[in-house]
């Protein structure tokens, strides 16, 4: 996949203008830079991930090709608790499939989120992983967990062919209103 891959697979699920945004398991960007794309000028966005290099990387990358949005790198777990809060908007892109028990970390990141706020799931289309992605989750299974999670309006935004593991989609999500 390539960076209009990455934009075309969130453009339905982010709403334009400046907002707080987090990449849950950001890397080295290829998701970040799609996003604050589609935020634009204004928007803060908090890059996480556990590999300082990987965010370093992230970080020269943003600077060079987004340099109107703010870019927050916090090296830190996102399954451990993260000192972010109000966020317009969670992205989780190929990172969710880390994570064998879902539900309580789904129901943690929600109340991370304003109400209202948009959370957005990239992940593969099928629920048995190998070595690599160990605990995919279909978009069928994503639709239930993040109702059972807090959040509603639950719909699919896009999809690409993958090579890996046939699908890749994404989901976008709404927090419920308090």
């Amino acid at each position: 996949m390539n960076h209009s891959d990455h934009v075309d697979l969130l453009r339905q699920g982010v709403p334009p203008g400046p907002a707080e945004w987090a990449d849950l398991g950001a890397g080295t960007g290829a998701f970040s830079l799609a996003l604050a794309e589609l935020l634009g000028p204004g928007a803060i966005l908090h890059c996480v991930d556990v590999d300082q290099e990987a965010l370093r990387t992230l970080q020269r990358k943003m600077s060079s090709r987004s340099p109107e949005v703010e870019v927050r790198p916090l090296r830190a777990d996102f399954t451990r608790g993260l000192p972010l809060s109000a966020l317009d908007g969670i992205l989780m892109a190929n990172s969710l499939h880390f994570v064998r028990n879902k539900t309580p970390l789904v129901r943690k990141l929600t109340a991370l989120l304003k109400s209202g706020a948009s959370f957005i799931l990239v992940e593969y289309n099928v629920d048995q992983g190998n070595e690599w992605v160990p605990y995919p989750i279909s978009y069928s299974r994503w639709e239930a967990l993040a109702a059972d999670c807090g959040l509603r309006s639950t719909r699919l935004i896009g999809a690409k062919p993958s090579r890996f593991l046939r699908e890749i989609y994404s989901a976008a999500s709404v927090n419920r209103d308090s």
